[in-house]
């Protein structure tokens, strides 16, 4: 099964500062499953590094308070572009982030209060049928036995 994954996860330094969040147990689920690393951030334009961004009342602001929903949106699209070329029923994303976050993000205040929610992809990307998990759910997938389809 071909599988979206967050790139920073995956190692690549695209987190908005430039570092990445590298999970060793992606390792577990290459095994069965071919990942296909995504940035919706990078793929809407925006820089490595950036400003933190945050979801407010549904528009993306980044810290300095400029409005980059059109990037967050535009990144998303590219996203799911990928996901339907490659067939991905599944995905992978980080947790919390105005683009990846599935289920929680951070309420738009940057003093790291959490609220229910989903990131600009994730949301995109379920309302398409794609199955969206965070990192901390990567055993679900790794244990499915799923068999491994080819890129």
């Amino acid at each position: 099964m071909n599988i979206l994954v967050s790139a920073c996860l995956l190692g690549m330094n695209c987190r908005y500062d430039g570092e990445n969040n590298w999970n060793s147990a992606l390792a577990l689920l290459r095994k069965k499953h071919c990942l296909v690393p995504v940035c919706p951030e990078v793929f809407g334009g925006l820089s490595t590094p950036r400003e933190p961004a945050e979801i407010r009342e549904g528009k993306v602001y980044n810290r300095l308070g400029e409005e980059v929903t059109a990037n967050f949106t535009k990144g998303a699209a590219e996203t799911l572009k990928l996901a339907k070329f490659f067939g991905c029923q599944a995905a992978v994303l980080k947790e919390r982030s105005p683009s990846c976050g599935c289920g929680v993000i951070y309420d738009g205040s940057f003093s790291g209060k959490k609220i229910p929610g989903d990131g600009i992809t994730a949301a995109l990307l379920k309302r398409h049928g794609i199955q969206v998990i965070g990192e901390s759910k990567i055993e679900f997938l790794a244990d499915k036995g799923w068999e491994k389809e080819t890129c």
